[in-house]
């Protein structure tokens, strides 16, 4: 009788046993589907995405020039992200935070239903923080300067793009602490308005190969001077654009870019160490 006893409850502890391991398999496996599906990104050309990361995005990787990127203005830990192209292959985004994780995201594209919002952290809904640039504490101060370098004599060549009667070119680069202002100059030579969907500033490798993912720094303004949603035909604005002090690593360039919103009037402008040496100084207001 206790030896039937003790083989019946053998037999219950191991399908205990049993039962754990089967629950711990079946609850890895939901999480894995779960992680892999919040992992892949559909994106749009006409919507656009955002990612809320639980700490400051420190640094990005993408794997295709076919998607934009940057953070949203003024805050550390969203990323908007958009497609830049229709139709474009499957890529990826890698992202650095400033606790030290690592994401990987699967980038896909999907007009029609696109991923509009993730939450990186997974937190509870009440738990969620923007985290807000620190440059907002300081921005009369840019605005004033700003306006200085608007008005400043100093100038610089040789910075231009043109392409269909529209013409970008810097011709003013200054500093002053921690900021440097660059003097934006966007004419329009034609007969049809220039619609501007995005002015881009970021930093890149100066060659891509094709085995090699492209790495692309985004850079946002803390302030500009000048409404560049429009220039009309046959007229030019002329802006200052306030960016975080940077320099430009080897084989990099700094990179303007400037699309045409439903157009193909695109102007790229790049801009190399060589072209920082004599920055001008804005001095004391």
């Amino acid at each position: 009788m206790k030896n039937n006893r003790k083989l019946f409850d053998m037999k219950k502890i191991k399908l205990i046993i049993f039962i754990c391991v089967f629950l711990t398999t079946v609850s890895g496996y939901t999480q894995y589907n779960l992680k892999s599906e919040y992992n892949n990104i559909q994106l749009s050309y006409s919507k656009t995405t955002s990612i809320l990361f639980p700490y400051a995005v420190k640094s990005l990787d993408i794997g295709s020039r076919d998607v934009l990127v940057q953070k949203a203005k003024g805050v550390e830990n969203i990323l908007l992200l958009k497609a830049g192209k229709q139709n474009f292959l499957q890529t990826n985004l890698t992202v650095v935070t400033s606790d030290g994780k690592l994401y990987s995201f699967i980038l896909n594209f999907d007009d029609l239903c696109p991923t509009l919002s993730i939450d990186a952290g997974l937190r509870n809904t009440d738990d969620k923080q923007l985290l807000f640039s620190m440059e907002n504490e300081n921005q009369k101060e840019i605005k004033d300067y700003a306006m200085l370098a608007l008005s400043k004599k100093n100038k610089v060549s040789g910075l231009n793009s043109r392409r269909s009667e529209i013409v970008m070119k810097v011709d003013g680069i200054f500093i002053h602490q921690d900021v440097m202002y660059f003097r934006v100059f966007l004419g329009n030579d034609s007969k049809i308005n220039y619609d501007v969907d995005q002015l881009r500033f970021f930093i890149r490798d100066q060659r891509k190969s094709k085995r090699t993912a492209s790495q692309e720094i985004e850079i946002m303004p803390l302030f500009n001077t000048g409404d560049f949603s429009r220039i009309s035909d046959n007229s030019k604005i002329t802006a200052v654009f306030a960016l975080p002090k940077f320099t430009i690593p080897e084989k990099k360039k700094f990179t303007m870019q400037v699309f045409e919103k439903n157009g193909g009037r695109h102007l790229e402008l790049n801009i190399k160490n060589r072209n920082l040496v004599n920055l001008g100084i804005l001095g004391n207001l």
